[in-house]
């Protein structure tokens, strides 16, 4: 066998550990999020006797509001739960569905060839939203409080307007040419056609009001009436094409969460129509096999590329919407078929993708999306993530509606082998195909040891898995959140065949040794990533709450005790 195998952990006994709550549950709240007006508002609901869940709709809510360029009422997400009271740990799936009239050659043109730009701008790049569903449902089903509570800080915010920030100007500034071809959008997030300026205020009226549609109404408010009629209207209106029974028929879908173990935590993550949770469980059990403990950090870096790489390949072949096509989650997750991945890593060596699959592949920019992460004094705790896909979405908003239009339908496979926007590749699993929803790489994960429960996740779109991972091992270390969310961040995703690190993410002895090992390296002119985490942790003496912002975004973390 190529590599040193970690024989010590045998038949993996021990990662079964149980958890063992304190009888008194967590000493008091905290709220992760991505955004300080989100985070607020999220600590305010647990404080008026709401709930995990009823602080996630907040808080989903106002960064649908407050961060257009990672997520909104015209996207969707996945929201991870855990209920104290009985144990039950779900995904809510409320990711977007491809309109009726879309199809598997709907973005090419006469010769076959991609029409890359179809797929990302405007509204023939948007799925039907599943944001709107997704909150209804977490407040009916799961939450405490009436929408209209829990939508209140939302609809204040859209009326008095935010202020623009340094992270608003970056990512505005690589879409504002498309933004501002569409009137509506760039009346509402330009300032006279131009980025903004720092503290312009950014003010959505109209968004306003189809939040409080929505507060009055439940799913009514938005998939039914005038607001489903002017958003139909503003895509058919723009080339796109959505229909009325496409909003009246979106549903909700409650999904079991993929479950791993490593070295005695027990990983809870998100399961298809997300390849996060099976990638990173397939990663984490390929890594469980070596002593990573005993290596240098450079062959423990090489070891978790590797890694990386034989799982995102897996991703690129296999995976899809469960609704539509069989997910082979069984044989991916299979132990004796992941110990012989992890028998292919040579110690001494980089493995060329080519050996393992030949798929065309790209780098492109990178994602937004959000994260957020709640934990409330009774135990019920929720990661979320949530997206719109590229940043500020299709660019398109719907007149007299305020709701920005997500990209998603590029998340779909538009040409098998072809990769996407952030130079994934897909096959016939993720081929676009009427009331599909889009493979995704979002992983809201728990993670639960005997005595510590971790709440982590992040935006970062093909980057985001790599990214949980990492924070996972420093979990598994036994560091604080602010460690999981500081983190230096490296990257392989099978194709293309490199190496992508942040800037300064690898040192200059991890370059020249993993060089030395045959890697082709990519460093990013920026850092990337908005890890948003929570750690409950106690023992005989002590019962502990900490979570942190990751120090790259704009986020804040609180704990009310």
């Amino acid at each position: 066998m190529k590599g040193t195998l970690f024989l010590l952990l045998l038949a993996c006994s021990a990662l079964t550990a149980a958890q063992q709550s304190p009888p008194e549950g967590p000493p008091g709240n905290a709220v992760a999020s991505a955004q300080p007006l989100a985070t607020e508002a999220g600590m305010e609901v647990l404080r008026q006797g709401g709930n995990a869940f009823d602080a996630a709709v907040a808080i989903s809510a106002v960064l649908g509001v407050v961060e257009p360029y990672g997520s909104g009422f015209g996207g969707g997400g996945f929201w991870l739960l855990h209920r104290q009271a009985d144990g039950r740990q779900v995904m809510i799936d409320g990711r977007e569905r491809a309109p009726a009239l879309a199809h598997a050659r709907m973005y090419r043109d006469a010769d076959d060839a991609i029409i890359r730009t179809a797929s990302i701008n405007g509204p023939l790049a948007a799925a039907i939203p599943g944001m709107v569903a997704g909150l209804v449902y977490l407040a009916e089903q799961y939450g405490r409080l009436p929408l209209k509570r829990t939508l209140a800080a939302a609809i204040k915010h859209a009326r008095e307007g935010f202020v623009v920030t340094p992270r608003y100007q970056r990512l505005m500034a690589f879409r504002r040419d498309v933004v501002a071809g569409y009137p509506e959008a760039a009346g509402i997030f330009l300032q006279d056609g131009a980025v903004p300026a720092l503290g312009y205020r950014i003010r959505q009226p109209d968004l306003a009001n189809t939040i409080s549609a929505i507060a009055e109404h439940g799913r009514e408010g938005f998939y039914a009436g005038e607001v489903a009629r002017l958003l139909v209207k503003g895509a058919l209106d723009n080339g796109g094409n959505w229909s009325l029974e496409d909003l009246a028929d979106y549903r909700i879908v409650e999904r079991e969460p993929i479950v791993t173990h490593y070295r005695g935590i027990r990983v809870v993550s998100a399961p298809p129509p997300s390849s996060g949770g099976i990638v990173l469980a397939q990663a984490l059990q390929m890594l469980a096999l070596f002593d990573l403990d005993t290596m240098t950090t450079v062959q423990k870096k090489h070891h978790i590329i590797e890694a990386m790489r034989r799982a995102y390949r897996d991703r690129a072949v296999f995976l899809g919407d469960p609704d539509f096509i069989t997910v082979p989650t069984e044989r991916l997750l299979n132990t004796d078929y992941l110990q012989g991945l992890a028998m292919t890593i040579d110690s001494q060596r980089a493995t060329s993708s080519e050996r393992i699959g030949d798929t065309p592949g790209i780098s492109q920019a990178g994602a937004e999306t959000t994260h957020f992460s709640v934990l409330d004094s009774e135990g019920n705790r929720v990661a979320a993530t949530l997206s719109i896909n590229l940043p500020f979405g299709a660019g398109f908003v719907a007149p007299g509606t305020g709701v920005l239009f997500n990209n998603e339908m590029d998340d779909f496979s538009a040409k098998p082998q072809t990769p996407n926007a952030y130079g994934l590749v897909g096959d016939q699993a993720n081929a676009i195909a009427p009331g599909k929803r889009p493979l995704s790489s979002m992983t809201p994960t728990f993670l639960e040891s005997a005595n510590a429960v971790g709440i982590l996740g992040t935006p970062g779109g093909s980057r985001i898995i790599s990214m949980v991972l990492l924070g996972t091992l420093e979990f598994a270390a036994g560091r604080p959140p602010r460690d999981w969310v500081s983190v230096r961040r490296y990257h392989h995703q099978y194709l293309p065949d490199k190496v992508s690190y942040e800037q300064h993410g690898l040192s200059d002895y991890e370059v020249q040794g993993l060089q030395a090992l045959g890697h082709t390296l990519q460093e990013r002119g920026w850092r990337y990533g908005n890890m948003q985490a929570i750690l409950w942790s106690w023992d005989e003496n002590n019962n502990t709450l900490e979570a942190a912002s990751d120090p790259r975004g704009e986020g804040k973390a609180m704990v009310d005790k």
